[in-house]
């Protein structure tokens, strides 16, 4: 389980340290993929199989299903560790994602999500701090309701 936010920052070659404490489960290599709020996700081998069979279990008939699967697997890029903990992003994903040279880099259970440290900090101060803040007050997170 990947927990957690660490700053870290882009070489010039696009390249990213990860947090040492993710490195053992992504040392099968891992898969980044455009991530949604324009982030980037990064899975481990196991649970991008996972999500590859989630996504596969969504009617090709729901147009909203063949949206995100394009933009799902068209920018997902597999990659390998090197010796020093860094996986390259590739300069597609990084514009995606508006990612220059500073980073967040966040635990999020399942998947790493990594940031242009900026948009995360206004993310932070915006709509996630609300959302966070209903979820709190006792609201359910799969949308089925819950006491206020």
């Amino acid at each position: 389980m990947f927990v957690g936010e660490y700053s870290h920052a882009l070489d010039g070659k696009g390249r990213l340290v990860l947090p040492s404490r993710f490195r053992d489960e992504l040392s099968q290599g891992c898969y980044l993929t455009k991530g949604q709020e324009r982030c980037l996700y990064v899975f481990g081998q196991d649970q991008f199989d996972r999500e590859v069979e989630r996504v596969r279990s969504i009617p090709r008939t729901d147009r909203r299903y063949r949206t995100y699967a394009r933009v799902f697997f068209s920018g997902a890029s597999d990659q390998q560790l090197d010796k020093q903990g860094r996986i390259q992003l590739p300069a597609g994903l990084r514009t995606y994602a508006s990612l220059n040279k500073d980073v967040a880099i966040l635990g999020v259970g399942e998947r790493i999500e990594i940031w242009d440290s900026e948009t995360w900090a206004t993310y932070l101060e915006g709509e996630a701090d609300q959302f966070y803040s209903d979820i709190s007050d006792g609201d359910s997170l799969d949308g089925a309701g819950g006491s206020a």
